[in-house]
């Protein structure tokens, strides 16, 4: 047994306060643990009568307990939370979306992931910007938490640098030579047209030394990567200007000059090829060469020989 103390006997527990001491006949209780045990004594004894339900309460409590603790054991905290919040008015129904124009709002939705019953309490923004950060044109993604019931997502797109050409396939890269996603549409056309495999890494470089030229990127519709080593230039009157391997920045200088003092650019001609350091082999159009033949036959007369046979 256990003996309670008041008052009377505070000799037989000097010196024991908040703690266990023998006293005659038992142990003396802590204070803190006095009262709780004097309501049990009398609960027992039938001085207290228990209130209607109190059993029906307890096993609430006991089976709860052991509900919360399985919960807790078998890492089912977060459904419950979510669940429990989502019902309490923490439920996510509105998300504000901005700095889209490329992506559309179904699209971020769908990667935010609500099934709408999403609590804002336990949703997971992290993995929430991952998702969104997936989708191709974009570059950041933020998402925050406006309580009680709004989340605020707020992304930065990439921007594309030129248009990338392989075989058929169109596709807009940025200037690091990523591919974002397919052309479509007419929006980015205007891009600079980069041709062939292994094109859309050293893009941006080449076409910013053409750029250095205004009078002959004017021209240029299309830039073509020739065995991953050199360049061609495409004209907009559908001339090939075909560079060299080494000395890129040379032959752009030789080739304005001899616009300039020629107009070597606005000729009749199909091919300009700047590839031999000695010389400049120049192709015509195939309705100019026949007139040159035809020029040549009637000033040469019985002296004209074909061009097959001049070579």
């Amino acid at each position: 047994m256990f003996a309670l103390t008041s008052g009377h006997g505070r000799t037989a527990i000097a010196g024991v306060r908040g703690r266990l001491a023998p006293a005659s006949g038992g142990y003396v209780l802590p204070r803190w643990l006095r009262k709780p045990a004097r309501a049990f004594s009398r609960f027992v004894s039938g001085e207290i009568e228990a209130p209607p339900y109190t059993m029906t309460m307890l096993a609430a409590a006991v089976v709860g307990s052991f509900s919360l603790y399985g919960a807790v054991l078998g890492g089912h905290m977060p459904t419950v939370i979510q669940a429990v919040t989502a019902r309490t008015g923490f439920a996510i129904d509105e998300i504000r979306v901005s700095g889209n124009r490329e992506t559309s709002e179904i699209d971020i939705f769908d990667r935010v992931g609500l099934d709408g019953w999403t609590s804002l309490v336990g949703f997971d923004v992290q993995d929430a910007r991952d998702r969104i950060a997936s989708l191709p044109w974009v570059d950041e993604a933020s998402v925050r938490k406006i309580y009680p019931s709004t989340l605020e997502v707020k992304i930065v797109e990439r921007e594309p640098f030129a248009i990338w050409q392989q075989g058929s396939r169109l596709s807009l890269i940025e200037t690091d030579g990523r591919t974002i996603a397919p052309l479509s549409g007419a929006r980015y056309r205007a891009l600079p047209l980069v041709v062939g495999v292994g094109a859309e890494e050293p893009a941006a470089g080449f076409v910013a030394k053409v750029a250095a030229y205004p009078d002959l990127a004017a021209r240029v519709r299309g830039y073509v990567r020739v065995s991953e080593r050199r360049w061609d230039l495409r004209l907009e009157n559908g001339m090939t200007v075909k560079l060299p391997e080494r000395g890129e920045d040379d032959a752009l200088r030789d080739l304005l000059a001899l616009d300039h003092r020629y107009g070597l650019l606005s000729r009749d001609i199909e091919t300009v090829d700047m590839r031999f350091a000695d010389r400049l082999v120049v192709k015509l159009t195939p309705d100019a060469a026949t007139a040159r033949e035809a020029a040549l036959k009637e000033r040469l007369g019985k002296n004209y020989r074909p061009a097959e046979r001049r070579i």
